[in-house]
């Protein structure tokens, strides 16, 4: 079957939109709480209890225990669409739970998600030397980034000492 040129246009133009896609579902961004900051929630926790939240940052440990796993997550704010910004600044930590197996090989620290849950409360735990306080979500769904890749494109560096004309200027310097 031969295609015609819109429907390549259609699949060009369908395959582009899908690259910009949210990681966290229609459903769930529209329940979220948009206005309720993390600063907020990390004030009092048990305040803002049942209410849905979207929340990103780096993953800090990955802990099975027998009725699910708990990520523990740097919370970074989120960018428009809805990945975790550079790690420039954070305003704290939280825990997020879910009742099934999260493999820590895969949910490893270091690596960038973003979470959309319901907040159950607050747990207190050590952290060094002190007692830090986690507020706590429910995962409904969560999303892993991919490493970001800092490659650099060829002839805007170049360690023979050619640059920046290397490969187009055929003498160098």
């Amino acid at each position: 079957m031969a295609c015609g040129p819109f429907s390549k246009f259609l699949l060009l133009g369908m395959v582009f939109i899908s690259g910009c896609a949210y990681p966290i579902s229609r459903e769930l961004r529209e329940e979220a709480r948009e206005n309720l900051t993390f600063s907020s929630v990390f004030q009092n926790p048990t305040a803002y209890t049942g209410a849905i939240v979207i929340w990103g940052g780096t993953i800090i440990s990955t802990l099975n225990r027998p009725a699910g796993t708990e990520v523990t997550v740097l919370e970074i704010p989120l960018d428009s669409m809805e990945r975790p910004e550079a790690e420039t600044h954070s305003h704290g930590r939280f825990i997020a739970k879910v009742s099934k197996f999260l493999d820590p090989a895969i949910y490893r620290p270091g690596r960038g998600v973003t979470v959309a849950g319901e907040i159950i409360g607050k747990e207190t735990q050590p952290l060094g030397e002190i007692t830090y306080t986690y507020p706590v979500i429910v995962i409904k769904q969560i999303y892993l980034w991919r490493q970001r890749s800092h490659w650099i494109p060829p002839g805007y560096y170049w360690p023979t000492g050619d640059w920046p004309y290397y490969p187009f200027w055929p003498y160098g310097w």
